[in-house]
């Protein structure tokens, strides 16, 4: 680059428009899309480890989509080379890809590159692209705002992860307007910019989540707004409406937004909501969509959803249509929420769908003959008896007969199902009763017998069969247990999750298969699990493995601060993390400091004091009466001891420590009942007489002599080797700040 180019350069960045000179050039600058780049995010671990794969950023202008790519390419130690679709081709892309081959071979350096638009790539463009990302010559980055599932190739959505990008919140654009006029470099900091609040409400407003159209409506009001005498700048509400007046809309006639939308519209409709109909409607109208499409639509569903409840629907549609038709805009809008408001209010039924089950019926069924009674006795009934036997409905009671209308090999099918809703209620007994007079009649006549009624990845399938075969190894059960804290939490591909509890790996292996743009934080309790799981999970890529820490709870807080301070989480989950704990209150407490806003805490938690008994799976006549009952009373005193933290709570008591704490909590207790074997080892571990924690025995002996216990273990004995019921009640914890 020489002098000239320098210096054009320079200009060029210096006269740029506020939105391009304040774009951010780090992680730390950049705002908003906390789902996909915040603390402890795998995209945002990535482009700090500089270990990136194919990406495509998808999301409306103004949310940052280029940004990234140009923070990636300021922190990458990758070459990076960045072209626009709609000014490059092939030709470009070619010339991209033999400067990576040259990187690569002189210098085993990697390639980035950026393709800004990539859907306007036609597909012989994209393909030219295709052999490069497979084989790793280029790591494409592309950024969108159309569904790439849709506008780009299916091969190389396959082989990229896809990020979705969100419009900008309220606080964030005001973050964006605070950086703006802090900046003094790039922004308005060495100007004594006033901007009232309802001014900066109303940009924020209007901007509709875009920052690049906040920008711009900034940059006017600022520019054409003359200071006063002591130098300052005022923006009041009335400049900041001059500056930006109507809302940016998204919605394009043939992308994401129009079906998006009117599939919303629809949906609404369906399900007889007028309000969130009318809002959908306004949208679509504001954004200059065709109501003559809106009327196609809603003659659609008066047909299939409102159908027979209402058979009057169809007609006042059609009638708003030929009216709008008529007086044409603006006035049409009237009758455009006219018959809105009429089908979504209406009663809804969708038996007409009888008819599709029919034309699968005549798809899939051999042809059935048209029974004779029903075929033409114009022009052969003397020849060939067609039409002979037909009973003329109107001869009879009600204009009714009971006869036979379908072909034989389908005589008894049902096709229409009448719903109880609006006028269909009235005729739904009627239909049932003549069908029933049908069947009767076919039955005792011909005898014939009835028919029977008939934020997407890429998979990695070595890591996917690695986590199943891991997760397979826990029993059915605690696989039960988990599905269950799973469904509960819920939890999206983004999202940041601890794990308690992390021993066994049963939830950590599923949070890391549930939340593979996310991460996955592990405590375990002793150097044995940490050194396990760190094993265990050296087979995943680095970007996907879980952040194992080795701590107890009560220290967990101190631990989480020093090695993730800048993390928090959207679920926190644990199997039996807090049975043991001495002091639970005040674990709870601490858990709500490390959540981001609408996180939840999920835990199962197994209630010892509703524990299965052992001394109900022994016949009492293997005892005397009197040591029998003393084994009760020994086994009940362990369950009444208020100094062991094993004990000493139940279920209302785990409900009461997170209300205490500030959480909105559901609890469910469930009791559980599965098959165990009862093995020689375990009764010996039952008697054990030196074992770390208190045994069985041990309890037993503050209440039983020597002698006795023998006699107890002896008929404990004889269930070696025999399966018997266990029994055991869990605490399922749903809870929320």
């Amino acid at each position: 680059m020489d002098l000239f180019q320098q210096h054009r350069l320079d200009i060029t960045e210096a006269e740029a428009p506020l939105a391009a000179r304040l774009r951010p050039r780090t992680l730390d600058e950049f705002v908003g899309q906390d789902a996909i780049v915040g603390p402890g995010r795998l995209l945002r671990r990535a482009i700090q480890a500089d270990q990136l794969s194919s990406l495509i950023f998808y999301g409306p202008p103004g949310t940052g989509k280029t940004t990234l790519a140009r923070i990636i390419a300021n922190t990458t130690q990758a070459h990076f080379i960045a072209i626009n679709a709609v000014l490059s081709g092939v030709k470009e892309i070619r010339e991209a890809i033999a400067a990576a081959q040259d990187k690569r071979g002189m210098y085993g350096q990697r390639t980035i590159l950026f393709v800004d638009e990539v859907h306007r790539f036609n597909k012989a463009q994209q393909d030219a692209l295709l052999p490069w990302v497979e084989n790793g010559t280029v790591i494409l980055i592309g950024a969108t705002t159309e569904n790439p599932y849709f506008e780009v190739n299916k091969a190389l959505v396959s082989r990229s992860r896809l990020f979705q990008l969100k419009p900008l919140d309220e606080q964030d654009l005001r973050t964006v307007v605070q950086q703006a006029l802090q900046d003094s470099d790039r922004g308005y900091g060495k100007l004594d910019v006033q901007l009232e609040d309802a001014a900066i409400k109303h940009l924020v407003n209007v901007a509709n989540g875009d920052a690049r159209a906040l920008l711009n409506a900034l940059e006017l009001a600022v520019e054409t707004t003359p200071p006063d005498a002591a130098g300052s700048i005022h923006v009041t509400l009335a400049v900041a409406e001059e500056s930006i007046q109507r809302r940016a809309v998204l919605y394009d006639k043939e992308g994401d937004a129009h079906f998006d939308t009117i599939s919303a519209f629809i949906k609404s409709v369906r399900g007889s909501d007028p309000d969130a109909a009318l809002y959908w409607l306004a949208r679509m109208v504001y954004a200059g969509e065709d109501p003559r499409f809106i009327f196609r639509r809603l003659l659609i569903l008066a047909g299939e959803d409102v159908g027979m409840a209402d058979p009057n629907a169809i007609a006042i549609v059609h009638a708003c249509a030929e009216t709008f038709d008529r007086i044409g805009l603006p006035e049409g809008r009237y009758p455009l929420a006219h018959a809105t408001l009429y089908l979504a209010t209406a009663p809804k039924s969708n038996s007409v769908m009888g008819f599709f089950d029919a034309l699968s019926a005549v798809e899939q069924e051999r042809e059935g003959d048209i029974p004779n009674p029903l075929k033409d006795a114009n022009r052969d009934k003397k020849g060939f008896g067609h039409g002979a036997g037909y009973l003329y409905p109107h001869a009879y009671r009600d204009h009714w007969v009971a006869q036979q209308y379908l072909p034989s090999s389908l005589q008894g099918q049902v096709f229409y199902q009448p719903s109880d809703r609006g006028f269909e209620s009235a005729i739904q007994t009627q239909v049932a009763r003549r069908r029933e007079a049908q069947l009767a009649a076919l039955l005792e006549g011909t005898s014939v017998a009835l028919p029977e009624v008939l934020t997407f990845g890429p998979v990695d399938s070595a890591q996917e069969r690695w986590l199943q075969r891991t997760l397979g190894q826990a029993g059915d059960r605690l696989g039960e247990v988990r599905d269950r804290l799973f469904a509960l939490a819920a939890p999206q591909r983004h999202h940041v999750v601890l794990d308690l509890n992390a021993g066994s790996g049963l939830l950590t292996w599923e949070a890391i298969r549930q939340t593979p743009e996310g991460s996955v934080i592990a405590c375990v309790r002793t150097t044995t699990d940490a050194d396990a799981m760190t094993q265990q999970a050296a087979v995943l890529p680095e970007l996907t493995r879980p952040i194992v820490l080795q701590t107890s709870l009560a220290e967990l807080p101190t631990v989480l601060k020093a090695q993730v301070s800048d993390v928090r989480f959207d679920h926190i989950m644990g199997r039996n993390a807090l049975m043991r704990e001495v002091d639970k209150a005040g674990i709870v407490r601490s858990l709500a400091n490390w959540l981001q806003p609408n996180g939840t805490v999920t835990l199962a938690e197994s209630i010892p004091h509703q524990a299965q008994r052992l001394y109900q799976l022994l016949d009492p006549g293997w005892l005397s009466d009197k040591l029998y009952q003393k084994l009760v009373k020994a086994e009940e005193a362990i369950y009444t001891q208020p100094d062991d933290s094993m004990v000493n709570w139940d279920a209302p008591d785990l409900q009461a420590m997170f209300e205490t704490a500030g959480f909105t909590v559901v609890l469910q207790v469930e009791p559980l009942s599965t098959e165990m074997l009862i093995t020689a080892a375990l009764v010996d571990r039952w008697f054990a007489a030196n074992s770390i924690q208190p045994s069985y025995a041990t309890h037993l002996s503050h209440h039983l002599s020597q002698a006795e216990l023998t006699k107890v273990r002896s008929a404990f004995t004889r269930l070696v080797n025999q399966t018997v019921k266990w029994r055991s009640t869990i605490a399922f914890v749903q809870a929320h700040c």
